[in-house]
């Protein structure tokens, strides 16, 4: 579970009119519950892990491309993340009913969720792996051997969850149907993304990056046929583009591609236990924050697994 992705959404899906007993909002906190509940409940899950940013914005990132998520930075808080005050506070209840269920946690200094996510699906050798995300960069871990990794996107909330493998994503965006993960993180470095501070390279949008990826087979490929004139699959004016942005397709990479060897520390084991392991806090954490429904149906949701 992409934790941080999937509480913005439901911070942002949900009134702030659910709070608790003292007035504090919980629309976070209820959404991811909810989100979790339905993990267990609707996709059968046996081991789950909530992955966390242990830093959004890594200096190695920011290094390689200083406008790297620039926007983002709170006005008043130097390198702080700009995120809405009625937010903030609810990010704690959320990892303390987390541990007071039983439900894994996992980070890594220096990294983003992104890199624990990519590290985990990257070492599993004995089970699928359903990535939960509400963001595209994560497209680039799917794989078919060998364990499957597919990510379940929730950009347009659960009723519209998209579940994209390597063949769903490759007929998504006309990818190759091989190395699709890799071929959609060249398409993304291509594109480039406002929301995250990459320019991306001029005039190359999603259909044309496509494009060009499942023409030459890489990234690597396509750069190398740019200086080779006699190459006449690469157009004047792609070419021209090409080179002009030599400079941010020479340090993208280092910020685009998700790390697949992050040093992840994990709270506990990801087995979905079924029963919460401290049910005093459990409770006390329910009445508190005025969780309402959300907590007895996830805890409903954990015993029938």
């Amino acid at each position: 579970m992409d934790a941080a992705s999937l509480y913005f959404r439901a911070f942002y899906a949900l009134p702030d009119s659910m709070t608790a007993p003292d007035g504090t909002p919980v629309n976070a906190v209820r959404g991811f519950l909810d989100t979790i509940t339905k993990v267990v409940a609707d996709r059968h899950a046996s081991r789950v892990v909530a992955c966390l940013d242990a830093d959004w914005r890594p200096e190695f990132r920011v290094a390689a491309l200083p406008s790297y998520k620039a926007h983002r930075v709170a006005a008043d808080q130097d390198g702080e993340e700009d995120v809405p005050d009625t937010l903030t506070p609810q990010v704690p209840i959320i990892l303390d009913v987390l541990d007071a269920v039983g439900i894994a946690t996992a980070e890594a200094a220096g990294y983003e969720a992104d890199d624990v996510i990519g590290t985990l699906a990257h070492r599993e050798r004995t089970d699928p792996v359903e990535v939960l995300t509400g963001d595209r960069d994560l497209f680039q871990v799917v794989r078919d051997e060998p364990t499957a990794v597919k990510v379940l996107y929730l950009g347009r909330g659960w009723a519209k969850a998209e579940l994209l493998g390597p063949a769903e994503l490759a007929a998504k965006y006309a990818l190759p149907t091989t190395d699709t993960g890799a071929a959609y993180a060249a398409l993304a470095l291509l594109r480039g993304d406002p929301s995250d501070g990459l320019p991306g390279v001029a005039g190359i949008g999603e259909k044309t990056a496509a494009k060009l990826i499942t023409e030459f087979g890489s990234l690597d490929a396509l750069l190398a046929a740019v200086h080779d004139g006699r190459d006449r699959k690469l157009t004047t004016r792609a070419r021209t583009a090409l080179i002009e942005a030599e400079d941010y397709l020479a340090k993208a990479p280092t910020v685009v591609n998700v790390a697949t060897d992050a040093p992840i520390v994990q709270d506990r084991p990801d087995q979905v236990p079924a029963a919460p392991v401290d049910p005093d806090r459990v409770a006390d954490l329910g009445r508190r924050w005025g969780l309402g429904s959300s907590l007895p149906r996830l805890l409903n949701a954990l015993e029938r697994a």
